[in-house]
């Protein structure tokens, strides 16, 4: 029992689970909101509590605190749907995962982070508060960026390039993509970014750059139908907590993007550079999709393929679960009865020898040999050992037949 005046650990985590407010409710979201309504929710929100903007206010850290909480759990697909069957209870709070800005890291604790995603540990980085403020204030410098014209620039770790591309309506009808390559595989994110009334950009969309082959790359497909985006972090996460689930869990990010096409206008992205030390060097180009109508199909049905392939992935995995249960049952059952067998048999050999008048037989050992004997046996050794010798003596008397004398006359040839 705790002293007077003092709380158990458990008791603080009591009163914590008592005091969380509800996800969707600290967010402003209702139950039934798209997962990029719920994205676009929490950067305002972590916009307007984060601590580089409120040094000095435990309220605004408390806030910022709760809301990372609620978002980790809402967009995770896996947690939302937990905490929508039990709440809280389902989650394992001590191990949610928190979006890192990197920006406001020391170089001690960068360096940190920077090893611990080299020994594979998934860590989930968020764009610079301050980059987001900028360019909510319409304080960021924009470049033009022609359709088809691809340009290659180095950005600044957490810093970003920002971009307009303006699109006609037959463009806009024809499908347009904005892609983003690294040649050294930097780590980098892909922003679009929605004008708004005062003229400042708020972000809308994140897509963060994935290894594809000799390169990183990310992209933004908008080709007026849904088409899907793969976030590889859920499948990392749920990998570092069991091995089977990096199979299970491969498809559980694939999830489609909410802005499926664009109007005629100008439109605004921007590529930040999310390394831990170093710039990183990308290739940006917008293009319109006229000329891909083959490859839009092929998208399409690829990606029906996918889903119907995590439903059925989704099916197999409870089957594989009760299998493997069953298995590790019967191979603990197995060890077991082959131990209860071996004592079993043991006993058996055991009361079978007790039907016996004759004393036990005492095992010999080396020692209770007598020191004669050895003697004895070594006198007989050396007598045979004599009596061979003048049998090798005739031996090496015969002769043999490679001991033949040949007469060579010198004088002939051979």
């Amino acid at each position: 029992m705790p002293a007077h005046g003092f709380s158990s650990k458990s008791e603080k985590n009591e009163a914590a689970k008592q005091k969380r407010r509800d996800p969707y409710e600290v967010l402003g979201v209702s139950r039934n909101s798209t997962d990029q309504e719920i994205k676009s929710a929490y950067r305002k929100m972590a916009l307007k509590y984060h601590p580089d903007k409120n040094a000095n206010d435990p309220k605004a850290a408390d806030m910022f605190k709760e809301v990372t909480f609620s978002y980790n759990i809402l967009s995770d697909p896996d947690k939302r749907r937990q905490y929508d069957t039990s709440g809280f209870d389902a989650i394992e709070s001590d191990s949610q995962e928190l979006e890192l800005d990197l920006s406001s890291l020391g170089a001690v604790n960068t360096m940190f982070a920077a090893l611990f995603s080299k020994l594979g540990v998934p860590i989930k980085t968020t764009v610079s508060a301050t980059i987001l403020e900028e360019a909510l204030n319409g304080l960021v410098t924009i470049r033009p960026l022609q359709l088809g014209q691809p340009l290659f620039r180095k950005v600044e770790k957490q810093c970003a390039h920002f971009y307009s591309v303006t699109i006609t309506e037959q463009e806009a009808q024809a499908g347009f993509v904005c892609r983003v390559q690294s040649p050294d595989k930097s780590k980098f994110k892909l922003l679009y970014f929605e004008q708004e009334d005062n003229g400042g950009l708020s972000l809308a969309l994140q897509e963060d750059s994935a290894k594809t082959g000799k390169v990183t790359s990310a992209g933004m497909y908008f080709l007026g139908f849904p088409v899907y985006r793969l976030d590889q972090t859920v499948n990392l996460m749920a990998a570092a907590k069991d091995p089977d689930a990096a199979f299970f869990k491969k498809l559980d990010g694939f999830q489609p993007c909410e802005i499926t096409e664009l109007q005629a206008g100008t439109h605004f992205f921007a590529v930040y550079g999310d390394n831990f030390f170093k710039s990183a060097s990308y290739t940006i180009e917008a293009i319109c999709a006229a000329p891909f109508s083959e490859e839009k199909e092929k998208l399409r049905a690829v990606e029906a393929q996918i889903l119907s392939k995590r439903a059925e992935l989704s099916k197999f995995e409870t089957e594989y679960r009760e299998v493997l249960s069953q298995f590790t049952e019967m191979t603990s059952r197995y060890a077991r009865e082959m131990q209860a067998i071996d004592d079993l048999l043991k006993q058996w050999n055991g009361i079978r020898a007790l039907y016996s008048t004759s004393p036990p037989l005492k095992r010999s050992s080396s020692r209770s040999k007598p020191r004669g004997s050895f003697k004895e046996s070594k006198g007989e050794d050396d007598c045979q050992a004599k009596d061979k010798k003048p049998m090798t003596r005739d031996r090496s008397k015969k002769k043999k037949w490679y001991n033949l004398h040949l007469k060579v006359d010198k004088r002939k040839p051979c």
